[in-house]
């Protein structure tokens, strides 16, 4: 997909989605407010900006380094094509220390990327594979 995203501005003040290089995978996405997290603790970050993800797309909320550095982790998100709300981030504190995010910083990266929507269609059973039926570690360590 090399198509144009939508993207609206809900705030007069919110920084629109940037890529830092052409052939970066995520749009940055900036706070719209100064947040101070303590240990432990989460926060909505509000970014001021809705986008119109393609249909036959999902948008994904993830991490960037140098908050994760800082030990601040997004708690992810499903961005679906029909949302056109404000994107938000969770982030939880995870260091032992506050941290803080100012206004117009960074604070995650979101990714479009193509999804299959096959129907749901319930069954008496599954094909065998390899793996079977083995989760949570059953492949060693």
């Amino acid at each position: 997909m090399n198509a144009d995203l939508p993207l609206r501005r809900l705030d007069p003040a919110a920084v629109l989605p940037t890529r830092a290089h052409p052939d970066d995978a995520g749009l940055d996405l900036y706070g719209l407010e100064d947040a101070t997290l303590d240990p432990g603790a989460g926060a909505l970050l509000r970014t001021g900006v809705a986008v119109a993800v393609p249909a036959g797309h999902v948008g994904l909320v993830c991490d960037r380094s140098s908050l994760a550095r800082r030990g601040l982790k997004t708690a992810g998100g499903v961005i679906d094509a029909g949302y056109r709300g404000e994107l938000g981030v969770l982030v939880w504190n995870l260091s032992r220390e506050p941290q803080s995010v100012k206004r117009g910083e960074r604070i995650a990266q979101l990714l479009i990327l193509p999804i299959a929507v096959p129907a749901p269609v319930e069954t008496d059973a599954l094909d065998a594979t390899a793996r079977g039926v083995g989760g949570f570690g059953s492949t060693g360590r």
